[in-house]
Parts: structure tokens; sequence; C-alpha cells
């Protein structure tokens, strides 16, 4: 029986890891989103470093074999979690005991399942420390959109006027999240939140609202640019004064409806500990494809 080892190979520059992993990405687009929307802002220059190490890597079975998973730590705020695609095994902890070879202080773990839970509690064995889910999220995929009931309003771009109510409403919508999921308080911001970071966001047209009849903003959603043929959606913010009224359903569908018209595949993440969102996610038609977590180490 032949058996293989796992290798690692750490960039430092995101283009290099692109050009290096595009094979795999390119197979993989739903499953690696983040990875891609997150490296190609870095490549742009729209995601500043954080103090964690700043890294890309890719896992191969086999000395020159072909890349079958990747890895990163780019978050620039927070405790800057690694996030991992599915491995194996011995792939997460070739990578746990590497990055405490190299000497970096990882306390929380972001990826799929089961891959982020072993790097997670490889850690901790070798930290001394216990590894723990602290959120379960799970990936889903648009099929074929089912359209909800039309409602009034109307759906538009973000603008730079908008840029106060944008930012009070994504720092609230961590709070809520996490409130409604039960934990007792909010994950630390990935990145930054300020009003230049907002105005980069809408700049890049990565944030809509919806109108109501009147005129009054009452709803927030993210859509990250295509990457690979695949647009994620997230963060979905209604405020709680006008939730149950339809504004997240109308908004997520009509964002993903000029997705799918466009060519784009559409996915998005949620809280596992959230059923309103998940139902709501359901009855538009996505599907789950992988469950995932956010795991500390304390």
């Amino acid at each position: 029986m032949t058996t293989t080892t796992p290798t690692l190979e750490f960039f430092d520059d995101p283009s290099a890891f692109l050009a290096a992993a595009d094979a795999f990405l390119a197979a993989e687009p739903v499953l690696v989103t983040v990875v891609t929307t997150v490296t190609q802002r870095c490549v742009e220059g729209s995601l500043g470093a954080g103090a964690a190490p700043r890294w890309w890597a890719t896992v191969r079975d086999a000395e020159g074999g072909p890349v079958v998973a990747v890895a990163m730590r780019t978050a620039p705020g927070g405790a800057s979690p690694p996030y991992v695609t599915a491995m194996s095994d011995a792939a997460a902890r070739l990578l746990a005991g590497t990055l405490a070879a190299r000497g970096e202080h990882v306390t929380q773990v972001n990826g799929a399942l089961p891959a982020s839970q072993v790097l997670a509690e490889e850690t901790a064995r070798l930290s001394g420390g216990v590894a723990q889910v602290r959120e379960h999220t799970r990936l889903h995929l648009l099929g074929a959109l089912v359209e909800p009931t039309p409602m009034s309003g109307r759906l538009r771009a973000a603008t730079a006027d908008d840029v106060a109510t944008c930012l009070a409403w994504w720092e609230a919508f961590e709070v809520d999240a996490a409130e409604q999921a039960g934990r007792a308080e909010a994950d630390a911001p990935l990145e930054p939140q300020d009003e230049a970071t907002m105005l980069a966001r809408i700049d890049r047209g990565a944030l809509v609202l919806w109108e109501d009849e009147d005129g009054e903003v009452v709803h927030l959603t993210g859509v990250n640019p295509p990457s690979y043929g695949v647009v994620r959606i997230g963060p979905v913010y209604t405020p709680p004064e006008q939730r149950g009224r339809g504004f997240a359903g109308a908004t997520v569908a009509a964002v993903s409806a000029d997705a799918q018209r466009e060519g784009h595949r559409v996915c998005l993440f949620t809280d596992q500990a959230n059923p309103v969102s998940n139902r709501l996610y359901a009855t538009l038609g996505f599907e789950p494809v992988v469950d995932m977590a956010h795991l500390e180490v304390v």
C-alpha cells in the first residue's frame, strides 16, 4: 500500500499564490469563495495588513503533485484566524505544527470541517490549550431561484451619502447575529470597521440597500464582486424595527437574479444556530454545500 506525505508551500505574495493554486481554485470556485475574494482584494491593495503574519499556503498530497487544498491567514483585525479549505487530517496537523514552528500565535481557526477542527485541536495540543467551537456555519449555493412575493420599494447601490448608515448597520449585524444565535458576545471584526473601509466597499459596489415606498432605507446586503464565476452575498442586515416585512428576501433575491443573469453562481454563509436566516434562504432556493466552523483555542 502506497502512502503519501502532504507538503506545504507558503506564499507572501497573493499574486504568486493565485498563480500556483489557479487550477485548484478554478475547479472548486464555490468551496474556495472566501479565499479567492479575499486574496483578490489583497492583490488590489484594498485589504490592509494587521499585526498577525499574513500568508497563503498550498497543500499537495506529495512533493510535485497537484494542489489539493489551500489555507491563508489574511484578516487584518481580531485574532486573524487561519482559514482552511477541506484537507486531509495529516495536512491539517502538518499545518498546525508548521505554524507552531514558525512561532505564530494562533488562538482561532476558521474553515471547512473537519479540517478546521483538526487544525484547532492540534494547535491546542501543541500549546497545552483546549479547542472549542465558537460558531457553526454553513455554505449554501443557490440553485433555481424561487422569487418571493413582489413588494413595494426598490433596490439601489449604496453611495457615499449612505456611509454612516452602512457603518452602523455593519457593526450592528455582528452584535445582532451573535445575540440571535445565543452567543454571549460578538466576535471582534476580522477587518477594522471605519468610514474609510466602508467608503471603499461602496466604491467597489459591494453594498446594496433596499428603500421602501417612502424612500426610507430599510435594509443592507453585502455583495462580493464575482471571483472565478461565483458571487458571495453577505452580510444581510435589517434593523429590528423593520424585520418581518420581507426586505431581506427581496434584496437577496434581486441581487441573486442579477448575478445569475450575468452567468454567475451565487452563494452565502449562514450561522447554523439562526433558524430564521436558514429558513429564509432555503425558501429562495439555496442548498447546503459544506459545513464550516469558527473555533478558538483557549
